[in-house]
């Protein structure tokens, strides 16, 4: 399974888990299948509301799963389009969340559960 959580550091499966997918520094790209990890920066963190392109950086990845503690509508949209479930974050590292979701810990995000904006 390839897992994206969104980091603030670069230091792959032991960095924080980010608070928001469209402003994160850096995302960390796990494969559980294979146990290669890849961190890759988020040259669109900085942004006005509803005006980033987080996917971008995503581009090719064929991602299973997102890993987020929060996450907007659209985004969401974009992601199930792809066949990406998209996964509420729990506190603590990259590794601490992508054993949650493997135990079955993390609740999905849905449309309804989405952030309604920054502030």
């Amino acid at each position: 399974m390839k897992i994206c959580i969104p980091a603030g550091d670069e230091r792959g499966l032991e960095s924080e888990t980010f608070g928001h997918f469209g402003s994160a520094p850096y995302f960390v790209v796990h494969d559980t299948a294979g146990g290669n990890t890849e961190v890759i920066h988020n040259e669109n963190q900085h942004h006005g509301h509803g005006g980033c392109q987080p996917l971008s950086a995503l581009t090719n990845k064929s991602l299973d799963a997102l890993i987020v503690g929060g996450i907007g509508r659209r985004a969401i949209a974009r992601l199930n389009d792809d066949g990406t479930k998209v996964y509420r974050a729990v506190e603590g590292t990259v590794g601490d969340n992508i054993a949650a979701l493997e135990a079955g810990g993390l609740e999905e995000f849905t449309a309804e559960t989405a952030c309604a904006g920054h502030g």
